[in-house]
């Protein structure tokens, strides 16, 4: 899988679950997103994403393909990004552009039917809106009511 600097991603193995088990975030993050120990168990359509550094796991998130995608887009080829974390130790090194900028190629290698990725991101939540358009998210427009708020529906096509 191509690398940016020595960040990758990878799907979940077995050999990740002690780091990812002792991930931890601060308050002001833990409200937005969920820790990997959260959500490692997945349901079928559910793929559970690393971000390595060195083959280290730093970060973490979700990919769906399950009917959930249809609350956010009406593309039938979506996927659908969600918990989004890097291990706050891990923090401030870039990580989570990193892996954000290699998503699109790392989604057009494992799921070749997939030509969008959606995610929904808190109004409150500046770092991560900046984060995605960093990355080549763009603001669809459309808002969500979340658990906390209002959420803003961001998309990247590939």
């Amino acid at each position: 899988m191509k690398k940016l600097n020595d960040v990758r991603l990878a799907h979940f193995k077995h050999a990740h679950l002690s780091v990812l088990n002792n991930f931890m975030l601060p308050e002001e993050q833990i409200q937005f997103t969920a820790l990997p120990n959260d959500v490692l168990d997945v349901s079928e359509g559910q793929y559970r994403i690393v971000i390595l550094s060195n083959d280290e796991p730093v970060g973490f998130f979700l990919l769906h393909s399950t009917e959930r995608v249809k609350e956010y887009s009406n593309n039938p080829k979506a996927m659908l990004l969600t918990a989004l974390s890097v291990n706050h130790a891990k923090q401030g090194k870039g990580y989570a552009k990193q892996g954000m900028l290699l998503l699109s190629d790392f989604v057009k290698t494992e799921f070749p039917a997939c030509d969008e990725v959606v995610l929904v991101v808190n109004h409150k939540n500046i770092p991560a809106q900046q984060l995605y358009l960093s990355a080549d998210f763009k603001d669809t427009g459309e808002r969500k009511q979340g658990p906390i708020g209002e959420q803003l529906v961001m998309k990247m096509s590939l």
